[in-house]
């Protein structure tokens, strides 16, 4: 784990060093800073944990030339979909409008991932949808939300092996506040989708915050 904060005085003095002089060992930066190897292994190893500088067995220490900027883009591209992924709010295509719509109030999401009786994937209600349904004089009790909701396979959807990065590219090109994060199942020879989670630009920014401000696994 690795806390993304600004570097000491101690540790851009090794970072001097190492970038001058390397490849060069623990001891002779020691030696260099007239400290002790033990006090200087802690801050080698956030260096080293960080991407600032990598250590080679029996070699020493190298600068790896980095910038900050660059280290945390390549946090952010390793992470994945299963890394921020949050619990689904899903409805079954038989409830009516009217539910949804309460579902949607109580559970505080912008998007609710309908399944059927076997517990797949088959659509999604968006606020959109719901709103839409609202207007004029329908019975709202008597309307199931499979009239109204996007179905499969006009659906974009993600697994958890996805990056998370890729995923926000989607959020934002199709311009949607959620993606079922879903596990592929084999029925009938054919494949379906089990919902384990969903993806929203809440995720997103959690993820972004981390990064600057919180420890990354």
């Amino acid at each position: 784990m690795v806390r993304t904060i600004e570097l000491n005085d101690r540790q851009e003095q090794i970072l001097k060093i190492v970038k001058e002089r390397g490849p060069i060992t623990g001891e002779r930066i020691a030696d260099e800073l007239s400290l002790t190897r033990a006090t200087l292994r802690p801050d080698l190893a956030i260096l080293t944990m960080a991407g600032f500088l990598e250590a080679r067995p029996r070699v020493g220490y190298f600068y790896t030339g980095k910038t900050g900027l660059q280290l945390l883009t390549e946090r952010m591209k390793k992470l994945t979909v299963h890394d921020y992924q949050s619990i689904p709010v899903v409805v079954n295509e038989s409830a009516s409008v009217y539910d949804a719509i309460v579902t949607m109030f109580l559970e505080d999401v912008g998007t609710l991932f309908v399944v059927d009786h076997n517990s797949h994937l088959v659509g999604v209600l968006s606020r959109k949808d719901l709103l839409r349904a609202s207007i004029g004089k329908q019975e709202l009790e008597s309307i199931p939300v499979s009239i109204i909701m996007t179905r499969m396979p006009n659906i974009t959807i993600c697994e958890q092996e996805d990056f998370l990065l890729e995923m926000a590219k989607e959020l934002i090109d199709k311009q949607i506040d959620g993606i079922p994060v879903v596990k592929k199942v084999e029925e009938d020879e054919q494949i379906r989708y089990e919902v384990v989670g969903r993806l929203t630009k809440t995720n997103i920014t959690r993820a972004f915050v981390d990064l600057t401000n919180g420890e990354i696994t």
